[in-house]
């Protein structure tokens, strides 16, 4: 951290500009030097004259030693647009933070493959369950989880992943040093011991509304794909997934019930064309990755309800619709337990919501 990186950031200007004038000089040190301890403009007088005022208004020297004296109490640190650190997925947008304030390891980020998790807050049952399959099968297989924090589908994902051992990421909409909401406490302490929190926001600045469409930007920059597990009709995991699409970066979408408010954004979002979440392999192969099932053995115990439906499955494909009829298990259970026995390496999904069940010689890496 250097007293270079906070005073840019305190800069009150657009994140394009501040690209723009980063593309033009070696580091941040030498925009201050030669702007303003040189009084050399970037462009011409005429042209510049406003951005220069905000350059040099923001140059405090009280304030920026305090903010960073505190940022060095509270464990926080500064990673710049031009540092090997600074997550390289952030770097093909000309909106992106020149500066990232964050706790924790920061430099898996630019080490593995990264999925962002996202959704409801006041989550449902189904969708909780299936953001923790998830978050779970791809921490084991050291793809990192990036989530919003929040409560609900976020909480879930970070829990999950730190849980099965993996790195997860949180973006705030606050300061990196304000828990938001505060009952997050606990997960903020725990992600820390192995993952980041990272903020574009100076610290102390609290999660004002207007904060929360940018770091959802974020979410999806850093991600490889982004996927939506439940989301109504005005849901924020929308927002995510429209900076995601502008980004060209890939969606997946969790499909639920027509009858559920929670699943309309969802539903909508794989109407327009996002990718469809149905099973784990849908994941994987849009990474390009082989899936590698790493917690379950062919002899785990099958359930009740997982017996019969391993009964109702043979080597013809059957619809979940046709399965539901006969089974008479609940749409939203029915997937759940699916999901186990896929996890098991009892069955496989084909795309249209076929399953099929695997032979004894075969395993579901064949």
């Amino acid at each position: 951290m250097n007293i270079y990186d906070l005073w840019f950031a305190s800069v009150r200007m657009s994140n394009k500009i501040k690209i723009n004038i980063i593309n033009r000089f070696s580091n941040i040190q030498e925009i201050y030097e030669k702007n303003i301890y040189d009084n050399n403009y970037i462009y011409s007088v005429k042209k510049n004259d406003k951005i220069y005022m905000e350059l040099k208004k923001a140059w405090n020297t009280e304030k920026l030693q305090n903010l960073m004296e505190y940022c060095l109490k509270e464990g926080i640190k500064t990673v710049n647009f031009y540092e090997e650190d600074y997550p390289e997925r952030l770097k093909n947008y000309d909106d992106s933070p020149p500066v990232l304030f964050y706790k924790g390891n920061i430099k898996n980020l630019n080490n593995n493959l990264n999925v962002a998790l996202v959704g409801a807050r006041d989550c449902s049952f189904y969708g909780e369950n299936i953001t923790s399959l998830i978050s779970k099968e791809v921490s084991i297989n050291n793809i990192n989880v990036i989530s919003g924090m929040a409560r609900g589908i976020d909480s879930c994902a970070h829990r999950t992943s730190i849980e099965s051992g993996g790195y997860t990421c949180g973006v705030l909409g606050s300061g990196v040093d304000v828990i938001y909401p505060s009952k997050n406490k606990k997960l903020y302490e725990d992600i820390l011991q192995k993952g980041c929190v990272l903020s574009e926001f100076i610290p102390k600045t609290r999660p004002y509304a207007y904060n929360f469409p940018l770091r959802n930007r974020i979410i999806s920059g850093l991600s490889d794909v982004i996927i939506i597990v439940e989301a109504g009709d005005k849901s924020g995991a929308l927002i995510t997934a429209g900076c995601a699409l502008e980004q060209g970066k890939d969606v997946m979408a969790v499909p639920g019930s027509v009858f559920s408010s929670k699943s309309r954004g969802t539903n909508k979002l794989i109407r327009d064309g996002a990718h469809v979440f149905t099973c784990l392999q849908d994941l994987f192969q849009l990474l390009s990755l082989s899936y590698m099932n790493k917690n379950y053995k062919k002899e785990d115990i099958l359930n009740d309800k997982e017996e019969k439906i391993l009964k109702i499955i043979g080597q013809i494909p059957r619809n979940i619709d046709e399965i539901c009829r006969i089974t008479n298990i609940d749409i939203k259970q029915l997937y759940e337990l699916l999901f186990e026995l896929q996890l098991k390496n009892k069955i496989i999904c084909l795309s249209g919501n076929y399953y099929v069940k695997i032979e004894s010689s075969k395993s579901i890496m064949d």
